[in-house]
C-alpha cells in the first residue's frame, strides 16, 4: 500500500468512498450524497487552503481510502488545531488502511506546525475509537445525542492528540 497526495484523477474513487459512507455508516452525519462537482469543489478548496488530501493506493492502483484535515473552528485562537477525517472503502476496512492514513495525517500536521489534531467520532464506533487510541489520541469529550442518522440519536466523541511539546503558543 502506498500513501500519496490525491489528484483530481482520484476524485471518482473518493466520491464512491464518501457516498458509501453516507449510505451505510454513521461516520458522516448527513443523508445527502455528493456529486462529482461537490467533491471537486471540496478538493479544490482544500488545495487552495494548502491543506492535505491523501489517498491509500493498493498495489493494483485501487484507491482504498482517503484522508484530510481542515480547521477545527474558524476563530484565530484555534489556528493551530486541525480536525481530520478518514474514510475507507468497504472492501478495505480492517486491513490497516485507516491506520496508515491517520499516521500520515499526524506526520503531516506535525510537519505543518499544528499543535493538536482532533477526531470527531461516532460514540458507538468502537473500531474508530480503538484506531485513534492506537495512534495516541485520547477521548477528551462526549457530546450526547448531538447528531442523528438512521433514526437514532448519536453521541459525538471528541478525540485529541497533542502533536508537540510547546510550553506556550506562539505570539502570532
Amino acid at each position: 500500500m502506498k500513501i500519496r497526495n490525491a489528484t483530481s484523477a482520484d476524485l471518482p474513487a473518493l466520491l464512491d468512498i464518501h457516498n458509501d459512507a453516507v449510505r451505510t455508516l454513521k461516520a458522516i452525519w448527513t443523508d445527502r450524497l455528493d456529486t462529482l462537482e461537490d467533491r471537486q469543489a471540496w478538493f479544490d478548496g482544500r488545495k487552495a487552503a494548502g491543506l492535505p488530501v491523501i489517498v491509500a493506493e493498493l498495489e493494483d492502483g485501487t484507491v482504498a481510502g482517503y484522508g484530510s484535515y481542515g480547521p477545527f473552528r474558524a476563530k484565530e485562537g484555534y489556528r493551530l488545531t486541525m480536525e481530520h477525517s478518514i474514510y475507507v472503502a468497504p472492501e478495505a476496512r480492517g486491513k490497516g488502511v485507516g491506520k496508515a492514513l491517520l499516521v500520515r495525517l499526524i506526520e503531516q500536521a506535525r510537519a505543518d506546525g499544528y499543535h493538536v489534531l482532533v477526531g470527531a467520532v461516532d460514540g458507538e464506533n468502537a473500531a474508530s475509537v480503538a484506531l485513534h487510541q492506537t495512534c495516541g489520541f485520547e477521548v477528551t469529550g462526549r457530546l450526547p445525542q448531538v447528531g442523528m442518522k438512521f433514526g437514532q440519536w448519536l453521541d459525538l466523541l471528541v478525540m485529541t492528540r497533542v502533536l508537540d511539546d510547546r510550553p506556550v503558543p506562539p505570539e502570532n
